[in-house]
């Protein structure tokens, strides 16, 4: 068993709106369970050109400020320097200040008293525009209630308690941020920490300076504020760079990565989502519980039952919240680390941004994510360090063997810089590995030991390491990254799919007849018709009463529905799509269309043994192993139990007009009348010979025998050795199930799918613009309208099976009942027929069936159509009103056989064979096909004409 994802395939770029979204980390609408409902009132968003100053002691900087309901925002022209993205129920007042004439000046009061100055620096109608979308913006945020729950929110932030003017820090707070246990009673805490706060933050707090770094935020805290109106200066990033203390390191992981947004849009989520999940179980659920324990063994808070407790919850409320992702290995690291400094509530929010938009694919089955950055880390240290680069490839070593686990951070290049002259020492993967892990146990040792300067001992290797980082490799931009992930994106996704494909035939229980390379082309028909239909999300299945076997329950699979499973046939069965070869004087293409019948339908429930209303690969793969390999009789008891609905061994009348049906639906498109001419006569011979099994009636000495008991419709008629002699005793059905059957199914190598090209620039936009699906649609129409005009549009259907190319037909076998009983039989089933029943005259030498009801007078035969224009819905009708009748009355059923009739009676059956010869000249007559001989050519040739690529 196993999951087929299609989700490489559906990727899109960004668009420049969420790229927009992503920039300030304002949370995406519609993801995750955010709440940015305006009562119904849209408002617009907006972008105005502004000058940004904040007090005298900071520089101005000019930039762009945004309003993204509900969020305002400010980026500096060199998207580095300055950054803000506050709520805007976090802005008290709004002021117009008196400036000078010329200068449109906007004064914003936020909610800590921090005073923004902003300059309007655009044309006073768009100022004035902008000032009332601001202005409409906030009275939404108004009216909705939020400016009333900052108040209840910041409480939950330590940098509230931090920057307060009563106390700097918790009497009870230790050096490196944790609480001191208070004797007798619980602590009255409501912002919100982490595990570190009962069992220690990791580290030795004089070497990280914590007291040193609690005093630098604390001095930016309160001039350039704080979690929801944190303003991003330079001073910012510079004591990022510094190092988190360890009490607000939770804190501003969730600032700056914009998860204290969700939390904020959304209180009360996290236990509301635990409290409806409560006792439920999956398959996520169950990875969970393995991995608890292996989640940061060495951490005092993962060795009691706080601490797995809390890990428990956040990733079952993760799983649950993004059932469609779950569980995957490496989360319960992430969680397990980010719950040291933040709490459950804060950790959940951070988890689904770091998985959802920061860190997209990592966290996924195929971890295409992880791959594509350690193919982009790959590439720049072939750019960067191409001295290392060329001695890894001259000893064959993997960057990926170390780097998987924590590249794509600023220190990969740096930790290669920094050990530069060691790795050109190493000969193998052992020794990288040897390398790496000695270096990352040195992070705490000063770097230069033997330093007569105590400043300089005092220096980190880790230190160091930021230094180098931030300096020399500062080049590397999220530009370059982003760009070397569009350039890699179609190679790791092939690479993952062939993966995954090996892994899928590796998976099968079974591959019955079929090779590997067959299989393969199995599943890429199936990977390509998911792509088109794709299949409902994979589930585990449902809970049972019982297990069989040794108690091991199913693992979640694909399966793909009947939409999906139509076009897939499509690919492999030449009769399941409709290939119209298309002329109109500009150009020849053909364009296929996926064909719909009930046969389709009944394929894909009689593949369907498991009863699970979808067909998994295994399904796929099995069913067709039962039709390909099959010689003449087991295709024959193949078709006959696929139309046997209660599997009792019988056919009703009902079941063989079906497969009739079928029969018609599979031969719809062939040339002449020859298959025709079959399906006539099988239902000819499948009558008489139904009959001829019927139980009959006792008759009396002397008299005539008399019609056999009539039945009704769903009661069994045909059985399986019946079909066969019916089936034998036509040459082009015995053909059609001896070779046909099994051949038109065909495993045919398919071009790779093509990854949509990452199309950048304005050329680049405007042709991915115009070269779409919908607009080659648009032009084919028009060139078949043009060809119309001019009278050279024609449109000619591929033949499915393709054996007989000319107008043609074998003659027809001789009825294996004698004489007398097709006598007997016809007579006794004329008389049974009702007066409003179907009369359908066939003879066993044509090919073409015709059908006179009641309800309308009989058309002449002069008047029907030509075979070339007959299509399978008249026919399908025709099968149709058949079904009315208990018997089906032949013309040639009067003509007598008896030697011992006198004569006078043979002269009447003389006259009554001359009268069906009449006929049967008639109605080949009428049906000449009125092909030349240069049409017939073209029929030929279009047998073998390919599909327009």
């Amino acid at each position: 068993m196993s999951t087929i994802s299609t989700a490489l395939r559906h990727f899109k770029e960004p668009t420049k709106d969420q790229l927009t979204h992503i920039y300030f980390s304002i949370p995406l609408s519609g993801s995750g369970a955010i709440n940015e409902t305006n009562n119904g009132q849209e408002i617009e968003k907006m972008d105005i050109s502004a000058v940004l100053s904040l007090g005298e002691a900071e520089d101005s900087y000019a930039g762009k400020l945004h309003i993204i309901p509900p969020y305002l925002a400010f980026s500096s022209v060199d998207k580095k320097s300055v950054k803000f993205t506050v709520p805007l129920s976090t802005i008290r007042r709004v002021e117009r200040l008196n400036a000078r004439a010329g200068v449109y000046a906007l004064s914003l009061l936020t909610w800590h008293g921090m005073k923004i100055i902003v300059q309007l620096t655009s044309l006073r109608p768009t100022a004035d525009l902008f000032c009332s979308l601001l202005r409409d913006a906030l009275k939404v945020e108004l009216q909705r209630g939020q400016m009333k729950q900052v108040k209840t929110f910041v409480k939950t932030c330590y940098s509230e308690v931090l920057v307060s003017d009563s106390s700097s820090a918790p009497e009870n707070e230790r050096e490196d941020g944790s609480l001191e246990e208070k004797e007798g009673g619980s602590q009255d805490i409501q912002y919100h920490g982490g595990l570190g706060l009962k069992f220690k933050f990791p580290g030795d707090p004089k070497k990280l300076r914590e007291a040193s770094k609690i005093k630098l935020w604390t001095s930016y805290l309160r001039t350039h504020g704080r979690n929801l109106t944190l303003l991003r200066y330079p001073q910012c990033t510079r004591l990022v760079q510094v190092g988190l203390p360890n009490r607000l390191r939770g804190e501003m992981w969730e600032t700056l990565s914009g998860s204290i947004y969700l939390r904020f849009a959304n209180p009360g989520y996290y236990d509301r989502l635990l409290e409806e999940n409560l006792g439920r179980t999956s398959t996520s659920t169950e990875d969970i519980e393995k991995d608890l324990h292996r989640s940061l063994p060495e951490y005092a808070g993962y060795q009691s039952p706080d601490g797995i407790n809390a890990l428990r919850r956040v990733l079952r409320a993760y799983s649950f919240m993004n059932p469609e992702l779950g569980y995957c290995q490496a989360m319960n690291i992430l969680a397990a680390a980010i719950l040291i400094y933040m709490s459950e509530e804060q950790a959940f929010w951070l988890l689904e941004v770091l998985c959802s938009r920061l860190l997209p694919g990592y966290y996924s089955p195929s971890m295409h994510g992880t791959l594509l950055d350690q193919r982009v880390f790959e590439s720049l240290v072939q750019r960067y360090l191409p001295i290392i680069h060329e001695h890894f490839q001259l000893v064959d070593v993997q960057l990926s063997v170390a780097s998987l686990p924590w590249f794509l951070s600023l220190y990969i290049n740096t930790i290669l810089k920094i050990n530069g002259e060691q790795l050109l020492q190493i000969q193998d993967d052992g020794g990288f590995l040897n390398l790496m892990r000695d270096y990352f146990a040195s992070l705490g040792d000063s770097a230069h030991p033997d330093s007569s300067d105590p400043r300089a001992r005092s220096i980190t290797i880790f230190q160091e390491l930021l230094l180098v980082s931030f300096r020399e490799f500062s080049i590397i931009t999220d530009d370059i990254i982003h760009s070397e992930r569009k350039r890699f994106r179609g190679e790791i996704t092939h690479s993952i799919e062939a993966f995954a494909k090996r892994g899928a035939v590796r998976n099968l229980r079974s591959l019955g007849r079929f090779t590997k390379e067959q299989v393969g082309v199995i599943y890429d028909a199936l990977y390509g018709a998911m792509c088109i239909v794709p299949p409902p999300p994979v589930a585990a299945p449902p809970p049972t009463l019982f297990t069989t076997g040794e108690g091991q329950e199913d693992k979640p699979e694909t399966r793909i529905g009947l939409r999906t499973f139509r076009h897939f046939l499509s690919e492999i069965a030449t009769w399941a799509r409709d290939d119209k070869i298309v002329m109109n004087g500009f150009q020849q293409r053909v364009d296929r269309e996926v064909a719909e019948h009930e046969f389709i339908d009944r394929l894909f429930y009689f593949w369907d043994v498991g009863c699970h209303g979808a067909l998994s690969f295994q399904d796929l793969v099995s069913g067709l192993d039962g039709v390909m390999f099959n010689d003449l009789m087991e295709n024959i008891e193949w078709f006959f139990n696929l139309h046997d609905k209660n599997k009792d061994g019988f056919l009703t009348k009902d079941e063989v007009l079906t497969l009739s049906e079928s029969f018609l639906f599979i031969f719809r498109y062939e040339i002449g009348d020859a298959y025709l001419g079959a399906v006539s006569r099988f239902m000819t011979n499948a009558f008489e010979y139904g009959d001829a099994l019927l139980p009959q009636p006792e008759s009396k000495d002397g008299e005539a025998p008399s019609s056999p008991l009539p039945i009704g419709t769903n009661q069994p008629y045909l059985n399986l050795a019946t079909f066969r002699m019916v089936v034998l005793a036509d040459e082009v059905l015995e053909s059609f199930f001896e070779t046909d059957l099994s051949e038109s199914f065909k495993l045919e190598h398919h071009p790779e799918l093509d990854i949509p090209p990452s199309q950048s620039g304005l050329l680049g936009d405007l042709w991915s613009s115009i070269a779409t699906d919908s607009n080659k649609k648009i032009f084919n129409m028009f060139t078949d309208e043009l060809g119309k005009t001019i009278g050279k549009h024609q449109v000619v259907h591929k033949p499915s099976i393709g054996r007989y190319t000319k107008l043609e037909e074998p003659k027809a076998r001789e009825s294996l009942l004698t004489p007398t009983l097709r006598k007997s039989l016809s007579k006794a089933s004329l008389s049974g027929t009702s007066a409003a029943s179907s009369t359908v005259a066939a003879s066993s030498s044509t090919s073409t069936l015709s059908v006179n009801t009641t309800l309308e007078p009989p058309k002449p035969v002069s008047q029907v159509p030509d075979s070339a224009s007959l299509s399978a819905l008249p026919l399908l009708k025709a099968v149709n009103a058949a079904a009315l009748m208990e018997r089906t009355p032949f013309a040639i059923d009067d003509v007598k056989d008896d030697e011992d009739e006198d004569e006078d009676e043979d002269e009447f059956d003389k006259d009554n064979d001359d009268r069906v010869l009449d006929e049967v000249d008639a109605f080949l007559e009428a049906h000449d096909s009125g092909l030349t001989d240069a049409d017939k050519q073209v029929a030929n040739d279009l047998l073998h004409a390919e599909p327009l690529k």
